[in-house]
């Protein structure tokens, strides 16, 4: 049976963008994988499609976060402007570096991601106990993060951490950057990953322009993939209010924990 590729792509790209609008963190970690084992493709060739498919249904995410005033967008742009310069590093890596070593290297980011999930799904916060001020804590008065020396530099490693890993592995950054926001911020939840999706959506440009200009996108895949995680996300915000955040995060850390060892296995034994 022939296997249509653009609709393949579609469907998987939809898949993306559901896990996306749940989770604001885990769809850019899922697309390599989805590439790779769906379409058998390369990590060199998989990732910037990943990242495409990710920064385009981030940034009508983000879009829709700054239309209902969520989005920390002085931040944003810090956090992004910061792994923008920084993705096309990581692009270049991946085309130097053999498959099986950067595909194992997914494997371990996917399964600390699994394990974080698992453990903040089954944390309980203690009651009447006092969180210390955080490095990056907002203005009372005005609702924006009140700027300092470590907030700057916080935000800054977390774009180039960010930024890295996305042009590396073709992973958005969310799992790094939702992590970091929510420890050393006191944003919002809701605020952290619209937030999270406009520095998705900065970072995967410059690990798109990278991949483009050195010809390693595949266009014909790239887009459907694009335009299913795109049009998946806007539908898939509408259930994500509607569903148990503990709940969410203990499923996507069980799916990620199957994928990291799946392409684990494949890293070194396939």
């Amino acid at each position: 049976m022939v296997v249509d590729v653009t609709a393949l792509s579609l469907l998987m790209g939809a898949a993306v963008g559901v896990v996306l609008a749940l989770t604001g963190a885990g769809g850019g970690i899922l697309a390599v994988p989805l590439l790779v084992f769906g379409l058998h493709l390369q990590m060199s060739q998989a990732a910037p499609i990943g990242l495409l498919a990710v920064g385009l249904a981030a940034a009508v995410g983000a879009l829709l976060g700054l239309r209902e005033g969520v989005v920390r967008y002085r931040a944003a742009l810090l956090i992004g402007l910061t792994g923008m310069l920084i993705a096309p590093l990581g692009v270049r890596l991946s085309q130097l570096l053999p498959n099986g070593p950067v595909m194992a290297l997914f494997a371990l980011v996917l399964g600390w991601v699994a394990w974080r999930s698992l453990s903040q799904g089954r944390r309980t916060s203690t009651p009447g106990q006092l969180r210390k001020r955080p490095v990056c804590a907002m203005n009372p008065a005005t609702g924006r993060l009140s700027w300092r020396a470590p907030c700057t530099a916080v935000l800054s490693a977390t774009g180039a951490l960010s930024g890295l890993l996305s042009g590396l592995l073709g992973i958005g950054g969310g799992f790094v950057i939702v992590p970091m926001l929510g420890s050393f911020s006191d944003v919002p939840a809701r605020g952290v990953v619209a937030t999270s999706m406009a520095v998705i959506a900065l970072v995967s440009v410059g690990g798109v322009l990278g991949a483009a200009s050195q010809g390693g996108m595949n266009w014909g895949i790239a887009l459907p993939f694009a335009a299913g995680a795109a049009g998946a996300l806007v539908a898939g915000r509408q259930v994500s209010q509607r569903l148990s955040g503990a709940r969410l995060q203990q499923a996507f850390g069980v799916l990620a924990g199957v994928v990291a060892l799946a392409m684990f296995y494949r890293a070194w034994f396939a």
